[in-house]
């Protein structure tokens, strides 16, 4: 009898992605079967996105790295055009850790923020590690081993700015593969698919797309594999002075994605204000 093959990223454990944090949170009954995700939110030193109280809507935890505390309580009033009254807005919107070396935060906007009972965590002994790497490890920590698994942590203000900004960023995401982190700015989101788990991606069509792009990072792919995209990679090699995936078009609600190396992946956004 002839053995039947599988292709060894056939074998892969299946990790599925969606970006139901750029919706309204759905009204449950109780009768939803699958595990919720548990969203954290960390803000970074750049504007805040347009949808970023849609974001914070959804975060069980929602974390200032330094300097993003001053971001939080300048650009957030920003959002509600026609909200009179400034200090309504200051106080609803309370994050509940400022983490960082706090060699960036306003003395104005850390004594407001702590006089409303949030915590100041001072790193500042550690140089060696960024402030998204902090608020990560900080995250990490708070939330129960049970809801590990549904972990998903949304970086807001992670684009835009500094070039060496954007690639400490980036390789956060490598540092914590097995986590899952997105990168958001107004234009679009990334995120890390491991190439330890073959990816499916329902897309949110009212919200992203359509273009999007695969990028390899830390080594080349020797073989990548899609469905559900305008060019389709088949069996293609990826690498810097070679063939990346870029300007690509999501054609179905499904996207399929396997290879032999770390992948970025990235959509463009379309929020409205």
């Amino acid at each position: 009898m002839m053995d039947l093959y599988l292709h060894p990223m056939a074998k892969k454990l299946l990790m599925t992605h969606c970006s139901s944090f750029l919706l309204p949170p759905p009204i449950t009954n109780g009768e939803n079967s699958s595990p919720p995700i548990t969203y954290a939110l960390i803000i970074l030193n750049q504007r805040l996105p347009r949808f970023s109280p849609l974001l914070w809507e959804h975060a069980k935890i929602r974390l200032c790295a330094d300097g993003g505390a001053n971001r939080l309580f300048d650009n957030m009033p920003e959002l509600y055009p026609h909200e009179d009254n400034v200090s309504v807005i200051h106080k609803r919107f309370k994050p509940d850790v400022i983490k960082g070396d706090l060699d960036s935060i306003r003395p104005d906007v850390k004594s407001f923020y702590e006089n409303l009972g949030t915590k100041i965590v001072d790193n500042s002994d550690d140089q060696d590690t960024t402030d998204l790497h902090k608020c990560i490890t900080y995250v990490r920590d708070f939330v129960s081993d049970e809801d590990k698994p549904n972990l998903c942590i949304l970086v807001a203000g992670a684009l835009g700015g500094r070039f060496d900004h954007e690639m400490g960023n980036v390789n956060t995401l490598c540092h914590f593969s097995t986590t899952r982190i997105v990168l958001l700015s107004d234009d679009c989101l990334i995120q890390l698919l491991p190439s330890s788990r073959r990816h499916e991606i329902h897309i949110q069509s009212s919200v992203e797309g359509p273009h999007c792009g695969l990028i390899p990072i830390g080594a080349p792919s020797g073989s990548s594999t899609t469905t559900g995209l305008k060019w389709d990679l088949d069996d293609t090699e990826m690498r810097f002075g070679g063939l990346v995936s870029t300007s690509n078009i999501v054609e179905g609600e499904t996207v399929t994605i396997r290879s032999d190396s770390d992948l970025l992946w990235t959509i463009s956004l379309r929020m409205q204000p």
